[in-house]
């Protein structure tokens, strides 16, 4: 498989539009069962305001999947992200009720590079909060 978009085709500056990923407790157990991580406060509303936390939250590797997700999707190709890392920077919290929370993630072709590479700047927030900082994704392109 290779990347659907073209370097040729993109600028520096180039804004990727946003994508809104719904989270619900549903997927923090899925998640969890995935990862391997059943840390409580992923799914324990009381064991997680025990230990001082506002509610459930989302795993910080969930989030950054997300916004992996999102470059994936974009490039049209998995492989065609090279490197990929994040700060943490907020949380993701997610009430027990139908709607759950959604992140929201954007990027921007922030450089490219030689060989058809380049490096998207990701933007993820949820409830005007901006959960993922200093996140960067080198990506190769077609």
């Amino acid at each position: 498989m290779a990347a659907t978009v073209k370097y040729d085709e993109v600028e520096v500056g180039q804004e990727i539009p946003a994508a809104d990923y719904p989270v619900r407790r549903i997927n923090l157990v899925m998640y969890a069962g995935a990862s391997g991580d059943f840390n409580q406060i992923h799914w324990n509303e009381r064991f997680a305001k025990t230990v001082g936390l506002p509610d459930v939250i989302a795993h910080g590797m969930f989030t950054m999947a997300q916004a992996g997700r999102f470059v994936t999707d974009w490039a049209g190709d998995p492989g065609a992200v090279v490197d990929y890392g994040v700060r943490f920077s907020s949380m993701v919290v997610v009430p027990d009720d139908d709607e759950g929370t959604v992140i929201t993630v954007s990027g921007v072709v922030e450089e490219k590079l030689e060989d058809k590479r380049v490096v998207v700047a990701l933007t993820a927030k949820c409830a005007d909060s901006r959960v993922l900082s200093k996140a960067r994704a080198l990506v190769q392109l077609s």
